[in-house]
């Protein structure tokens, strides 16, 4: 990506994450350093003999917070975005903007399985007749973007990328770029997730992908910890509004933060192993930098992909060792899955999120579980409890997502 005179600022930000039900919420629980792991209470457990029995739930079901009708229309992965979406935009000031100025990237890794899967019982067990006439809407991939490009009547377009867990930063990658080419003057981007289902679980365990901890789910997402063995399914979603510069200052809008960079890479090596030297990575971070105008040295804070996967924790530190250099030492480094799990497509879009505010409020999450680092980790991994940032300056933060398929994203934010 080539930057251009239009510069890109956030200036909302909505959530619904295992920490909290909101931004706020989530974020003090961050600081804090606590686990939304917990056993899921649910019989399909027990039923279906999955060898992995928790996950870090949504802290509020969508249920409390959106409509009945609202719930029956809409795919759980899709009612996240909307609590989410609603959230930025009030956050925002709900700007007045042209409809065909106004675009809408919401992205996710998986969809409306829930509803897709559900309907497939229906029909065994009920036979057609009995399978609901929203099905379809409701559980394809774009079901999210669309709900929120109705509700929100953005015109500029509605687009969903689908590139598994780096699909969350790669919405606001195009929603940048819709900007930054003129499409758009705002642009509701972000990543939901809610595949807290049988299948899924049972697909990922049988990858061996997932920790295993079910006697401890508060301990068992672990990045960069010798004794890591897996990640944690999460679910929820992040959605931020971005906005042409002129636009937020024509309005007088608060602006969090600035995303001064994108870069994006391919592994082109394996669908679900990270390229082991961390080339591709190596490429995404490198091209944000230069796409930010700025260098390693520059950089403050990291919020890294870290997901507690034994190879890819340090396929990412190998990249980012590649494309940092030296000045990886001075950089405090968050793995906020540690607490929030890990929410697939909605991953990037949440820890960017997390990522302003550690600029904003000059303060880094701690990485928790983190009890023998892994002595791969050359990273000044912030352990334990938050850490302060520097207190005078302009602040810059990087932000890492990466996905089955080799897809690489990495974001540049800075405090304005």
């Amino acid at each position: 990506m080539t930057s251009t005179a239009r510069r890109v600022v956030v200036t909302g930000m909505g959530a619904t994450t295992p920490l909290g039900g909101d931004v706020a919420s989530t974020w003090d629980a961050a600081l804090a350093g606590r686990s939304g792991a917990r056993p899921i209470v649910a019989p399909w457990t027990t039923e279906h003999e999955l060898p992995i029995t928790f996950a870090a739930q949504a802290a509020v079901p969508s249920a409390d917070v959106l409509t009945r009708p609202e719930t029956k229309r809409l795919d759980p992965s899709a009612q996240f975005s909307v609590i989410a979406a609603r959230e930025a935009w009030a956050d925002a000031g709900r700007p007045e903007v042209d409809p065909v100025r106004l675009g809408s990237v919401l992205a996710t890794g998986i969809g409306g399985i829930w509803t897709l899967l559900n309907a497939w019982d229906t029909l065994k067990e009920k036979g057609p007749r009995r399978v609901l006439p929203l099905t379809v809407p409701m559980l394809m991939a774009n079901s999210s973007t669309a709900a929120v490009s109705l509700e929100f009547k953005a015109g500029a377009g509605a687009h969903t990328p689908v590139s598994a867990c780096a699909s969350g930063a790669e919405a606001l990658a195009y929603g940048a770029e819709m900007i930054r080419s003129g499409r758009a003057d705002v642009v509701i981007a972000g990543g939901t997730e809610a595949a807290i289902h049988p299948l899924p679980i049972a697909a990922f365990a049988a990858m061996h992908a997932m920790s295993t901890r079910n006697d401890d789910p508060a301990h068992a997402s672990r990045p960069f910890d010798t004794q890591r063995d897996g990640f944690v399914l999460g679910e929820g979603a992040g959605v931020v509004v971005l906005e042409s510069e002129e636009h937020a200052r024509a309005r007088g809008a608060r602006i969090h933060a600035e995303l001064l960079g994108v870069g994006l890479s391919a592994d082109a090596h394996h669908i679900a192993a990270p390229e082991p030297a961390g080339m591709g990575v190596s490429r995404a971070v490198g091209d944000a930098l230069g796409d930010a105008g700025i260098t390693a040295s520059d950089i403050h804070h990291i919020n890294a992909h870290a997901t507690s996967t034994p190879v890819g924790d340090v396929a990412e530190v190998k990249g980012l060792n590649l494309a940092l250099g030296g000045a990886i030492d001075q950089i405090a480094v968050s793995a906020t899955k540690s607490m929030t799990g890990h929410l697939l497509g909605a991953a990037g879009a949440v820890e960017s999120i997390l990522t302003i505010l550690a600029l904003r409020d000059r303060l880094a999450p701690p990485t928790i579980n983190v009890e023998d680092l892994d002595p791969e980790v050359n990273l000044d991994v912030v352990r334990k409890e938050s850490r302060s940032l520097p207190g005078e300056g302009r602040l810059i933060g990087l932000n890492n997502a990466f996905g089955f398929g080799g897809h690489n994203v990495s974001l540049v934010f800075g405090t304005v």
